[in-house]
């Protein structure tokens, strides 16, 4: 008994130790976006950037303005309705940034845990989705701020412009929005590498995807639902579309990875 709990909290350390790394490097990029501003200079035709201390117009202010120019239909306008609403989505973006910055931290720090616990062949897989998995991370959340995002938040509010009205964005829910999109996004991109793995550590057969598309439709659109705003079906295509395409495009790669494997 006490064997076990020596190894229960050997397991708690650990998983702690890796916590805190994780929450210092997050913590660490966020603070410093929130206290340098990114100066731009022009060296030989390209433009760079160096920081200078400036806790008010720091770098989450720009970011957040950059997103405001890209993403708000002309037609709104974006606002704060209480004190400190701009200080704390300036907060939001900076955390996110960290995670989204820190991601290859997150999913060494992830994978290191877990190791004790997997074979040799899923120490294996694991490994090799590494970089993949970042790719992957990052393709969607630009996927989601150049192609869903922006039409998905003219679409919303298109109405008001029809019906002649102003239409005020409070900032918090504008950043949330958004921030909640580029996750979601970086997140659902994975699904080709988890059906990958799944299917190479041996837990399910290669056609395991194929037999069961039926169900993976079904909790697709629910995901879309669930984190689209409306509910009139269209914004939840904007999610769940892209990831019919990803889940296919898992189910065709693994099969054609295990026929290749047969033929050699």
């Amino acid at each position: 008994m006490s064997n076990e709990l020596d190894g229960i909290n050997q397991h708690l350390q650990e998983l702690r130790k890796r916590i805190v790394r994780i929450v210092l490097v997050i913590g660490g990029i966020s603070a410093f976006l929130l206290m340098f501003h990114a100066e731009p200079i022009q060296i030989n035709q390209f433009t760079l950037y160096y920081p200078t201390f400036e806790p008010v117009h720091n770098m989450a202010a720009q970011i957040t303005n950059h997103m405001r120019m890209d993403l708000v239909p002309e037609s709104v306008q974006l606002i704060q309705t209480a004190p400190g609403q701009a200080f704390f989505a300036q907060m939001y973006v900076a955390v996110i940034v960290g995670v989204v910055v820190g991601m290859p931290v997150i999913i060494k720090e992830l994978v290191e845990f877990i190791k004790p616990a997997l074979k040799e062949n899923e120490i294996n897989v694991s490994r090799s989705i590494l970089l993949p998995a970042l790719g992957l991370f990052v393709a969607g959340c630009v996927f989601s701020y150049n192609f869903v995002i922006p039409y998905m938040l003219d679409f919303l509010y298109q109405y008001g412009e029809g019906a002649g009205l102003v239409t005020f964005l409070n900032v918090m829910e504008f950043v949330t929005f958004v921030l909640q999109f580029l996750l979601a996004f970086g997140f659902s991109f994975q699904l080709p590498l988890v059906m990958y793995a799944i299917a190479a550590s041996g837990m399910v057969d290669v056609y395991f995807w194929r037999k069961n598309i039926r169900y993976a439709i079904v909790v697709i659109l629910i995901f879309g639902a669930v984190i689209t705003p409306d509910g009139t079906g269209v914004t939840m295509m904007f999610v769940a579309g892209p990831m019919f395409v990803l889940y296919a495009a898992g189910m065709l790669i693994i099969e054609r990875k295990y026929r290749k494997k047969l033929n050699t």
